[in-house]
């Protein structure tokens, strides 16, 4: 059954996800009629045909755990909370996406160690519970299964098709195709099966989540990835959760984005059943939204990840981008043979001791090769990361980047991969070959302006080895902005009989404060004098000496003004020594 929850912004789904879930009970859940949605557990049969007599309406009956979803009298909820048939009754109550905020978390795990061993995940199921999954992207495309919905899909080409972006992003992350364009994700090869429980908000209620997790139980698939979470739980998903794992289901979820914060650590993740994964920088410290306490097992990268999206690729953060890390590499070892028990054992045993408290990030760093057999540890390979953009005009930007390490080879390829915010970057710069580590950099011209730009540094070693470095955004200027203005000009001539002399001053301004430099020229037929001054700011003013030996007869002075963005103005006038 798919229901249709209409109204919801996407503030009061975090609303009720949040603090207002904390009451499990059916407290405080009366509407103007009097009715109210919940999930009954019952413990027999007599239960249930009492729960569904007390319905105006049933929502979902599960077809493997004990619980329905009901629309009923306020009053019949609170009478069955009694009834000792009955194991439960709770609001069933929302839960939201992870997120918000390439794959250098791909190498930084070793995945791309594993991937040149051939692990490739191919023969594992992965079930990405979320907003959905892109059914058109080009880098996910050839890994899809079968999905479904539980919630509705606004304007989708399938049922389980993503209109939020958050599922698409978690699915790039677990297993997008290592295709040479765009984005490669942990495993390669497995399948992945879209089960959709969250809406185009970002939200989904505990009955369509736990139906989600019952469903991937009963479809016999390897793993379920659940970027999403509360701060209170919910009987009937731990029910589903339950179930799933009993029936051979390795089920990972997201610690949460509560951080800074204390024994925060959300729901489903908080269950002795699931994988909590917390959330690492590029640095290997603990991401500062990462939610903490006992629970969490594992950390993987979260900050800043670049993967798919509907319709292209961006950045985001959260421990939602660092599930999926974890996900994929259980598909990895399902695929090998190991059992969800199993799996969840090597996973653990071999993560990487980074430095951070347990209840950071568990038993450490996900650490993919050594969870196949290869030895674990950091691999000596070359590496690069992205710096900064300068220079940004209207229509060009100089990017920088670092070779920070050979890993053992003697020469390295660097340049850049670059393109629109949203976009698979498909420009490059030229490559330039460095035998040493070292910054580099690049010009790139032909932008349009005011336009977002994603770009990030890649070397590719002389012994095959590759790294990319995370993206960086930068806008360029835009070329309806305000250009910088020649306020005053001012020119005193100081010319005698052995000089054609000028003092010049002037002042200049621009409202966008990005005012660059200032060049004074002294011409007749050709330039014969000239100086220039760096400017910033909102305004500026200045004086200089513009002089010819054994000068005479008439001159041009002029003075340009150039802000940050290109835009120039000039003013010239005509003076005789």
């Amino acid at each position: 059954m798919v229901d249709n929850h209409k109204g919801i912004s996407r503030r009061n789904v975090l609303k009720v996800a949040g603090s207002s879930v904390a009451a499990a009970g059916t407290a405080g859940l009366g509407t103007a009629s009097g009715q109210v949605e919940v999930n009954v557990g019952f413990a027999s049969e007599r239960g249930r045909q009492m729960a569904l007599a007390e319905a105006d309406e049933t929502v979902r009956e599960f077809s493997s755990i004990d619980a329905l979803t009901l629309r009923l009298p306020r009053q019949a909820a609170q009478a069955l909370e009694s009834n000792p048939n009955v194991r439960y009754v709770e609001r069933n109550g929302r839960m939201h996406a992870l997120a918000q905020t390439l794959p250098w978390g791909i190498d930084r795990v070793d995945a791309d160690v594993a991937h040149s061993n051939g692990e490739t995940g191919n023969g594992a199921d992965i079930a990405i519970l979320d907003t959905g999954i892109d059914s058109d992207h080009p880098d996910l495309q050839a890994n899809l299964g079968t999905g479904k919905a539980f919630v509705t899909c606004n304007g989708c080409n399938e049922s389980w098709d993503d209109d939020n972006d958050h599922g698409t992003h978690c699915a790039g992350i677990a297993d997008a195709v290592d295709n040479t364009e765009g984005v490669v994700g942990v495993s390669t090869e497995a399948t992945l099966h879209a089960v959709k429980v969250l809406d185009s908000s970002g939200g989904g209620t505990f009955s369509d989540i736990a139906a989600g997790v019952e469903y991937v139980a009963d479809q016999g698939w390897d793993v379920a990835s659940l970027s999403l979470g509360g701060s209170s739980g919910s009987s009937t998903l731990h029910d589903a959760v339950q179930y799933a794992q009993s029936n051979g289901v390795l089920v990972v979820a997201a610690a949460g984005n509560s951080g800074p914060c204390s024994d925060c650590v959300g729901y489903p993740a908080a269950y002795s059943e699931v994988i909590a994964v917390g959330s690492t920088d590029s640095d290997d410290s603990l991401s500062s939204f990462s939610s903490t306490g006992p629970e969490v097992e594992i950390a993987a990268p979260g900050g800043s990840i670049y993967s798919t999206i509907p319709g292209g690729y961006d950045t985001f953060s959260g421990t939602s981008m660092a599930c999926p890390h974890v996900a994929g590499a259980a598909g990895q070892l399902m695929a090998d043979g190991a059992s969800n028990a199993e799996a969840r054992d090597t996973l653990t045993s071999t993560a990487e001791d980074i430095g951070l408290a347990s209840n950071e990030s568990g038993s450490g760093l996900l650490d993919v090769e050594a969870a196949l057999g290869g030895g674990g540890g950091s691999d000596p390979s070359v590496a690069v990361s992205t710096g900064s953009a300068s220079n940004v005009g209207t229509s060009s930007a100089t990017l920088s980047g670092d070779l920070t390490d050979l890993g053992g080879a003697s020469s390295a390829d660097v340049y850049f991969e670059y393109g629109e915010s949203g976009t698979s970057l498909d420009s490059t710069t030229s490559t330039q070959t460095l035998s040493a580590t070292g910054n580099f950099s690049a010009d790139v011209s032909g932008l349009s302006g005011g336009t977002d730009y994603d770009f990030r540094a890649v070397a590719n070693a002389s012994d095959g080895d590759t790294d990319t470095g995370s993206g960086v955004t930068f806008t360029t200027g835009s070329s309806g902005g305000s250009g910088p203005a020649i306020d005053s000009l001012g020119i005193n001539n100081r010319s005698n009989g052995g000089w054609a002399r000028f003092e010049v001053s002037w002042s200049v301004s621009d409202a966008d404060g990005d005012l660059a430099s200032v060049d004074l020229t002294l011409a007749q037929s050709s330039t014969v004098d000239s100086s220039s001054t760096s400017v910033s700011g909102s305004s500026a003013s200045g004086s200089d000496r513009l002089q010819e030996k054994k000068g005479s007869g008439s001159y041009d002075v002029t003075v340009t003004v150039t802000d940050s963005q290109g835009n120039t103005a000039s003013r010239t006038e005509t003076v005789s020594a």
